[in-house]
């Protein structure tokens, strides 16, 4: 089951803010990723979709502007 679906504007993490342990786990399989101003960090793990530059909060969780495999 994917954690991913088309968003407004990306693709979204359908596992919201607090699946810290996902977000890492699809970071270190992302070939895109690349990590955030220190500031702009959330999670503890250095690579996680939480501290990556491509994503964009929403209210609930956050949208991938970078994901180059559309589901």
């Amino acid at each position: 089951m994917s954690v991913w679906e088309k968003g407004k504007r990306g693709m979204l993490f359908t596992s919201g803010r607090e699946a810290t342990g996902t977000a890492a786990e699809e970071a270190e399989k992302c070939e895109n990723f690349s990590r955030d101003y220190e500031e702009e960090c959330f999670a503890f793990e250095d690579v996680s979709c939480y501290n990556c530059r491509y994503r964009r909060w929403t209210r609930d969780s956050f949208e991938c502007m970078n994901r180059e495999k559309m589901i």
